[in-house]
């Protein structure tokens, strides 16, 4: 039995399967922020366990570009697809523009901004880094 969905009238098989979607949805979301503080504080886990840098610095490198070059996480398209398979609206912007950034920041996010935030997890991680490297002479 279909079931419209009580705001987007968008159906699905059953109560069920959207609450699983939604599930799903808010599931990449957590990850998408547990991601994003990997990359701007997993070099600290690095001083402790230095051989997590190996999975770091590779993760701080993409975060950084992601903000450079002004391109969408890919997690953000699939937490927009749980959400329509959920019959749920997906908001417009990336995750930093949607969850964190009014959070934080109440104006709205420009290239210049995300150029800055780039350059913080690069400055912030090279700090840290110096300090593991060291550290661990």
């Amino acid at each position: 039995m279909q079931v419209p969905h009580p705001r987007t009238g968008l159906t699905f098989l059953t109560r069920e399967e959207g609450l699983l979607y939604r599930i799903l949805a808010d599931a990449v979301l957590v990850a998408h922020l547990a991601f994003i503080a990997f990359v701007l504080g997993g070099g600290l886990l690095a001083l402790r366990w230095p051989r997590l840098a190996w999975l770091h610095l590779p993760a701080a490198i993409w975060g950084a570009l992601i903000e450079f070059m002004g391109w969408t996480c890919p997690l953000t398209p699939l937490e927009h697809h749980f959400l329509e398979l959920a019959g749920d609206v997906p908001r417009r912007g990336d995750f930093i523009v949607r969850v964190l950034w009014p959070v934080i920041y109440p104006a709205d996010l420009t290239p210049v901004i995300q150029n800055i935030l780039g350059g913080f997890v690069i400055v912030l991680n090279g700090v840290i880094y110096a300090a593991v490297v060291t550290r661990n002479r």
